[in-house]
């Protein structure tokens, strides 16, 4: 038991109703890893239990092996870090066989995160998950990641190309959560053709589009140039994100990601719209964060009278 545990355990009181759901997948928590920070396999098993967290989300993969983006890929920022990895890793079928069975040995509920550069680069790699075994519950589409695609490529960056893509994903036999891009005008409209095209669920956001210059070099600090910036600085642009969808779609299922350091800051995702959240650059600081998120959250909650989580899904709009 951790200690926020045993600390909130020692209060007496009755328990936090911690279960939510995103769509048809049910979770016994709402506190997830986000895509790209927590590896592809069991990275972070030496730190996090993953069994006792909502879902491990494993970072993007193709249908084929892709070897990302030249070096330099981080920079740590005032408010986060900027990265361009360049969405490498080892294709769906290598980690299926690979990496997977470890991952599902320790209890985790594994969502799979795919990507592609065509329509039909998304339809093979979902093809690929036809057969995946027990212990993944669902596939979060990623169609907004800016650190391959340009602005005029990006699937996200249109209602059309998005369904696009959903459609074609939608091969893959389980529940589809599509993660989207802040780097729109209008978000709201994008999340409705995700939903017409067939996804349970929308995961906002991914990360800004951001550069950072050396000036002693007069070169830009990262190999590919730009990147995506991730962290306490995007915070704010997801809870407008989760707000804004949630309020044009009540009804579509939200898991917001961007900035979650806290429960606190999970929380006001929670009360903006969303059903679940995901832990990403903070566990590069401390990689014990997706629970320590979890066990803040469920203090949270006893300090302020709320019996379950799902209580306070969307409720920043109801006063």
């Amino acid at each position: 038991m951790s200690p926020l545990r045993r600390r909130a355990a020692s209060q007496g009181g009755a328990p936090v109703d911690l279960t939510t759901t995103v769509g048809s997948v049910e979770l016994i928590n709402p506190v997830m890893t986000a895509s790209g920070t927590a590896g592809h396999g069991t990275e972070l098993a030496a730190y996090v239990d993953f069994s006792a967290i909502g879902a491990l989300v494993v970072k993007s993969l193709s249908a084929d092996p892709w070897p990302g983006n030249p070096a330099p890929r981080v920079h740590e920022t005032a408010g986060g870090m900027i990265n361009s990895i360049g969405l490498q890793g080892p294709g769906v079928a290598a980690w299926l066989s690979d990496e997977l069975p470890e991952v599902l040995a320790t209890g985790a509920r594994v969502v799979v995160s795919i990507w592609g550069t065509t329509v039909g680069d998304y339809e093979r790699a979902a093809k690929m998950l036809l057969d995946a075994p027990d212990g993944v519950i669902a596939v979060e589409v990623n169609v907004s990641c800016p650190n391959h695609h340009d602005r005029n490529r990006m699937f996200a960056h249109s209602p059309d190309t998005t369904a696009d893509a959903v459609e074609a994903a939608s091969v893959c036999g389980l529940p589809m959560w599509v993660k989207l891009s802040p780097n729109v005008s209008d978000i709201a409209a994008i999340a409705a053709a995700a939903a017409g095209a067939g996804a349970e669920a929308v995961t906002l956001v991914n990360t800004v589009l951001g550069m950072a210059i050396d000036p002693e070099t007069r070169r830009p600090r990262l190999g590919a140039g730009g990147g995506g910036l991730s962290g306490p600085a995007i915070h704010p642009v997801a809870v407008r994100a989760v707000y804004d969808v949630h309020a044009a779609h009540p009804e579509l299922p939200i898991v917001g990601v961007g900035g979650v350091a806290t429960g606190v800051d999970a929380v006001e995702l929670m009360l903006a719209g969303a059903s679940a959240v995901q832990v990403g650059t903070a566990s590069f600081a401390d990689p014990r964060s997706v629970e320590r998120v979890r066990d803040e959250i469920e203090q949270w909650c006893r300090a302020h009278g709320v019996g379950a989580v799902r209580d306070l899904i969307g409720d920043a709009h109801v006063r």
